[in-house]
């Protein structure tokens, strides 16, 4: 069977997710109602409705939009993101009291307040049983702590990167793809970390974002430090331009001279 569905991020820093729309219409950006695991919860909607298979929600069920959020449900909302400043202190300092080598990153209500999630960074496992059970004595709600890597904590804090703009995770990537070290060697990026990293510490994502096209340039050229015959006698390569198609060549009386190759790989 086909489902009526749109992408939707669950609270601030939930994960993205499809939602079934039940027949409603949503557009990119709408604050909604859903179902929680238990009881309800809220999102944002951001995509346009699409059409899935059922080999494409995956092994969780498929969850249904309750509504489109009404003005009381954003004050609820808001009510909500005010006393996470209360609970984070709360849990700071329990962490701190018990010695948890963890760094709390941030926490969110469910939209009913029937559950509280805290996201921390850990270099290891930490055990928080003992935690969790003070927390769910003293804010007599569940609690459920999770774990997240740095670029996750990147995304939810957000900020600016190198480039000046606003984080890529943090506005519109969906997914972390792997990035390597490889990709900015194909770039010809200099291979310095503080130059090549993101706020998170990590390769920059836009690594990625042109390493295709590079590669398929790249395809037919001569590799650095060979040597090729040119029109003017051998020579050693000692750059590689694939925007340009083009390498330079070290010819053995000590000159450069530019090869260009076809403009198609």
């Amino acid at each position: 069977p086909m489902y009526e569905v749109v992408q939707v991020r669950l609270r601030e820093a939930g994960k993205i997710t499809y939602f079934s729309t039940g027949g409603m219409k949503f557009k990119a950006g709408d604050f909604i109602i859903v179902e929680g695991d238990r009881g309800l919860d809220y999102g944002q909607v951001l995509s346009e409705t699409e059409a899935i298979l059922d080999s494409d929600v995956g092994d969780e069920p498929l969850r249904k939009i309750i509504r489109k959020a009404n003005p009381w449900d954003m004050i609820q909302i808001e009510k909500n993101k005010k006393k996470v400043r209360d609970v984070l202190d709360t849990c700071g300092r329990k962490v701190a009291e018990k010695r948890l080598a963890m760094k709390l990153v941030d926490a969110e209500f469910s939209f009913d307040r029937s559950k509280i999630i805290f996201y921390f960074t850990a270099e290891g496992r930490v055990d928080f049983r003992n935690l969790v059970k003070e927390l769910a004595g003293i804010f007599k709600t569940r609690i459920e702590l999770k774990q997240i890597g740095v670029r996750d904590e990147a995304k939810m804090l957000g900020g600016l990167g190198p480039c000046g703009r606003a984080l890529c995770c943090a506005t519109y990537l969906k997914d972390f793809d792997p990035v390597t070290i490889k990709m900015a060697k194909e770039q010809n990026l200099p291979l310095n970390p503080t130059k090549i990293s993101g706020l998170c510490g990590r390769l920059m994502c836009c690594l990625g974002y042109e390493y295709k096209t590079y590669k398929e340039l790249m395809k037919g050229l001569p590799a650095m430090g060979s040597i090729i015959k040119t029109e003017k006698g051998a020579g050693k390569v000692v750059s590689v331009n694939a925007l340009r198609r083009s390498v330079t060549v070290e010819l053995e009386n000590g000159t450069h001279s530019e090869v260009s190759f076809n403009k198609e790989p």
